[in-house]
């Protein structure tokens, strides 16, 4: 089973439900043969992006351009595009080789070529011996395996996935998540992954777009996104970074100084934009703040909150801290478990965070 990979652009891309704009004129390419996953939370447009990719949804305003030909207006069985849907939509009824092959004989393929195609599907998801099960006598594990050949089995360029995982066992999830990974790279087509879980997104993607409110906040590699996120959005959604906000103090030898409540902050940034008084925010990973015991002097090279510790979690190899440190949310520390049982603290304990200033990255605002 082949198909030809082509890339995707979704230009000015816009879902408007009456007054309710809920795809916000979004532009985006997706290049042949990537795994991208659209991540945000409930809400943010994501599915409806998907839909409309699919044919399932009418564009409101925008182009969506696959390969060389404009598929806004395509019948959804002419996109060369095939969905995968959240609940399966297995019918009851049939087989799982006749679900398989189910919309072969909707296009009038004969009977020996859609069964040959569908038994194909079926070896690629390692269900050949399921054929004649009803989805009834399948886990849900074997039944997404089912709905995913017959995805399949019509040789889609792109491969649109609403979900795919969130009905599944942890366990079962993280197997999943490999099985389509195996899949997209041996098939050469591009996977188009709807997901709100940011480990499932780190895992899967090529190419991450991080969607809020109708718009993308930010696109790139896994490792890109989560290293350098662009706003105070993504960087908390993404997951491991601390927003630090504070006021610009200064501005010297492309440093950032700004004013925070319970200590220092600065950020390198000869670039930025900025003047006396504005409002700035940095980006820290949790993993890079050093928590020591009360209050205590940073060096010179070191940013420095200092506040009260409001809760601790044992998570195995690591213990989270979260310390109230006058900003909007807590700052999170994640301290190895080792280092932790070498300098315990306690809840309601004063503590002093520091990180040195090349860790901090500035972020901009949403709509910069």
């Amino acid at each position: 089973m082949t198909a030809q990979a082509e890339p995707l652009e979704l230009v000015k891309l816009t879902k408007r439900y009456g007054d309710t704009v809920a795809v916000d004129a979004i532009d985006l390419r997706v290049p042949a043969g990537t795994y991208c996953c659209l991540l945000g939370p409930s809400g943010c447009g994501k599915s409806s992006t998907l839909r409309m990719i699919a044919g399932h949804e009418t564009v409101s305003d925008g182009d969506l351009v696959l390969g060389a030909h404009n598929i806004s207006d395509i019948p959804p069985a002419k996109r060369k595009t095939s969905m995968m849907f959240q609940n399966y939509a297995l019918f009851p009824h049939l087989s799982s080789r006749d679900n398989v092959a189910f919309s072969l004989k909707m296009r009038g393929i004969d009977a020996p070529t859609r069964y040959e195609r569908a038994d194909a599907a079926l070896a690629l998801v390692q269900m050949e011996g399921f054929a004649k099960r009803r989805p009834n006598q399948l886990s849900g594990g074997q039944q997404q395996r089912i709905a995913l050949a017959r995805a399949l089995v019509t040789e889609p360029s792109i491969l649109l996935l609403d979900e795919p995982l969130s009905a599944l066992d942890p366990f079962l999830r993280i197997r999943m998540r490999a099985e389509l990974k195996r899949l997209q790279q041996d098939l050469g087509i591009t996977f188009i992954h709807v997901t709100h879980s940011q480990e499932e997104a780190m895992a899967l993607s090529d190419l991450v777009v991080v969607m809020n409110d109708g718009r993308i906040e930010q696109a790139g590699t896994a490792r890109e996104v989560f290293s350098r996120p662009r706003t105070p959005f993504v960087a908390r959604f993404i997951g491991g970074h601390n927003v630090v906000d504070g006021r610009v103090d200064r501005i010297e030898n492309g440093l950032i100084h700004f004013a925070v409540p319970t200590g220092r902050a600065a950020a390198r940034a000869p670039d930025a934009a900025l003047s006396t008084g504005d409002p700035v925010s940095i980006a820290v990973r949790a993993d890079q703040i050093t928590l020591a015991q009360g209050n205590q002097a940073a060096n010179d090279n070191a940013n420095s909150l200092s506040g009260k510790i409001s809760s601790i979690q044992y998570q195995g190899s690591f213990v989270e801290v979260r310390v109230d440190a006058g900003q909007a949310e807590p700052i999170l520390v994640t301290v190895p478990d080792s280092r932790f049982d070498a300098a315990p603290v306690a809840e309601g304990e004063d503590a002093t965070l520091t990180w040195p200033i090349e860790d901090g990255h500035l972020l901009a605002s949403a709509s910069a």
